[in-house]
């Protein structure tokens, strides 16, 4: 196979290039650039739901001189022990195709610290395809020059966190580069297995939000043992949990070693609906700009 299909065009956002076009320029249009990214927190649920939010990530990202872009998003159906690497040449959007970098992919092979993904769990994930869309939008004029890195983040054990940050960090350190870290946030309901509640506040909307927002400041922090012990402490389904630590252990490793003076702002939080009875169930979406 040569190309990955854009297998939830039609389904999770619109399959209909002017149609999902408008809709993105509209979103982009709503929002406020803040800093130049080095790199965005991004959500990934459908584009109904959380587009918008999406925006608010993307127009922090200079699509004229940004040369490369590691999208970086977890295995939602296939357990992974390490990263995966897609086995194809290109990806597809209903807005243009996006080549992938085979240079960077070999790179990273040798590490011997990253497995290969078929197409079919390729294309059965949607953590990366939805930030795909966006990417071709914001690219429209320069297709042809820039390349995509897609990496599928599966289980990885925090003692090896440290060993991904450390190969990652000369891309993230490198300015033509920026990075794209797929997440959402809390996942609430029976449904989700996850009906954690904070019994200070009257509605359940408002624990999950204040749960939320712990987990954002302590990514702001940077503190990449804090947010664990968050995690544990409050067992949140953040579900690009991995890709975020794996861009905390990178950001530390390039601080620690003085090359780096970084800042994470969270820019847009909203949830899928608000709940208030405990038979409800919402997703949260929060988007996030890391920049130098």
């Amino acid at each position: 196979m040569v190309n990955r299909r854009a297998s939830h065009a039609g389904s999770w956002y619109s399959g209909d290039p002017r149609e999902l076009k408008n809709q993105l320029k509209n979103w982009l249009e709503k929002t406020k650039f803040e800093k130049k990214a080095k790199a965005v927190i991004v959500p990934h649920a459908g584009y109904a739901y959380s587009g918008p939010t999406a925006a608010w990530s993307f127009a922090q990202i200079d699509a004229q001189t940004t040369k490369k872009v590691f999208i970086i998003g977890p295995s939602h159906h296939v357990y992974l022990p390490n990263c995966a690497l897609p086995v194809v040449k290109e990806y597809e959007t209903p807005l243009g195709n996006l080549k992938i970098d085979k240079d960077i992919l070999n790179e990273l092979q040798s590490t011997g610290l990253f497995c290969t993904m078929d197409p079919s769990t390729d294309e059965d994930e949607h953590s990366i395809e939805m930030q795909l869309p966006y990417l071709a939008h914001l690219f429209q004029n320069r297709l042809q020059e820039v390349t995509f890195v897609p990496i599928m983040v599966g289980s990885v054990k925090e003692e090896k966190e440290a060993q991904y940050g450390q190969v990652l960090a000369k891309y993230l350190n490198d300015p033509d580069i920026a990075f794209v870290i797929s997440s959402d946030f809390c996942h609430w309901g029976k449904r989700f297995r996850y009906t954690f509640r904070l019994e200070e506040y009257e509605q359940i909307y408002e624990s999950i939000e204040a749960v939320d927002r712990e987990g954002m400041d302590l990514i702001e922090t940077k503190s990449l043992s804090n947010f664990h012990d968050y995690l544990r402490r409050t067992k949140n389904t953040i579900c690009g949990r991995n890709p975020i630590c794996l861009l905390l252990a990178t950001i530390n490793y390039l601080e620690q070693k003085g090359q780096m003076q970084s800042k994470i702002k969270f820019l847009k939080y909203d949830q899928s609906s608000q709940v208030r009875s405990p038979n409800d169930s919402s997703v949260s979406y929060a988007s996030a700009v890391c920049y130098i």
